[in-house]
């Protein structure tokens, strides 16, 4: 449920308000908009007599929400949510690329792309440290030694990191990582997803080879239940029937989860085509379908790439990339 306040409530007003709400059991959330105050209520509403809330004479309006998602609802929030990292900022109009390997390789391979992709206006470096597989004969990633080589990248070229985590308790050592990325296959790992709602740091959740919208908010909900709204979602292509492309890049999904959430969306076209040669005109359309921003993934020499080499695009390409994007923008935004 959520209730609106008019224009002109005091502070005192709504304190008086939300401490009424929080004798009923109910946990309270206090949106601040730029025109409207919004008091979001989790728990068991059934107990608000919506005729005497209406009554009240700071009260607009008192709806209920019928979608299991609450905190990411933007109807909860209705303003987009900005969120900061190490002052980029994603969201809110708020443009930002993640880009970088997919695997962390070795100290040159890692260095050498932060450069390159920071100078084409990359903020972000991402990277796996710990890579899940479909074969368990396949490359699995340096793990505690390549998050080590990921913050060496990070003191030379300043780029906050993005990299994925796969088991909690391994969370200790990712302490300067700026953003924990939760990956596709780990997107209803629920226990993960608790234990990062206790942690201040910035997820990113993929959704799911096979998820809804729905489930992918859900996932973000159970981050949120636990105090941590820093939250960036991301399309990343999802299994369908066919078989040309590795997935099905749903672009529609960016403009629909616009709608339905505050928080910022990214699309990842390098998982959601797997062909590199198909990773720009994805990238362009995500950004002209509203996107906050784009994961894409860079390597050196992708024909000697431990993993996903067929979907990474080289410094060169991605440097062509960038200035494609930056006039979509612009036309976008004209």
């Amino acid at each position: 449920m959520i209730a609106v306040l008019k224009p002109g409530t005091t502070d005192q007003q709504r304190d008086s308000l939300c401490e009424w709400f929080k004798g009923m059991g109910l946990q309270v959330h206090v949106s601040q908009g730029e025109f409207h105050t919004i008091i979001g209520l989790l728990g068991d509403t059934s107990k608000v007599d919506i005729n005497l809330l209406e009554s009240l004479s700071i009260i607009e309006s008192v709806k209920r929400i019928t979608e299991p998602f609450k905190n990411a609802n933007r109807k909860f929030h209705t303003d987009d949510s900005v969120i900061d990292v190490g002052g980029f900022k994603f969201g809110g109009g708020h443009f930002q690329v993640i880009a970088g390997p997919c695997s962390v390789e070795s100290e040159e391979q890692i260095v050498g792309v932060a450069k390159r992709v920071k100078a084409a206006g990359a903020n972000f470096l991402r990277g796996g440290a710990f890579k899940p597989r479909t074969s368990p004969y396949d490359f699995q990633g340096l793990h505690a030694d390549g998050l080590k080589l990921l913050s060496l990248a990070k003191q030379q070229t300043g780029q906050p990191i993005v990299t994925e985590i796969m088991n909690i308790n391994d969370l200790p050592l990712f302490e300067d990582a700026d953003v924990i990325q939760v990956g596709a296959r780990n997107m209803q790992n629920f226990d993960l997803l608790r234990e990062l709602g206790r942690t201040d740091k910035v997820i990113l959740i993929k959704r799911g080879l096979a998820n809804t919208l729905k489930e992918l908010l859900m996932s973000a909900e159970y981050v949120m239940a636990g105090g941590n709204e820093r939250i960036i979602l991301c399309e990343r292509g999802i299994r369908t029937f066919e078989t040309y492309t590795r997935n099905t890049l749903d672009l529609s999904a960016i403009p629909m989860l616009r709608e339905l959430t505050h928080l910022p969306v990214v699309a990842d076209p390098s998982h959601g085509t797997g062909k590199a040669r198909l990773v720009e005109p994805m990238a362009l359309a995500a950004a002209a379908a509203g996107a906050d921003g784009l994961m894409i993934e860079v390597h050196p020499e992708p024909e000697r790439a431990l993993s996903d080499g067929a979907q990474s695009l080289t410094p060169d390409q991605f440097d062509r990339l960038m200035a494609k994007v930056h006039k979509i923008r612009e036309a976008i935004q004209a």
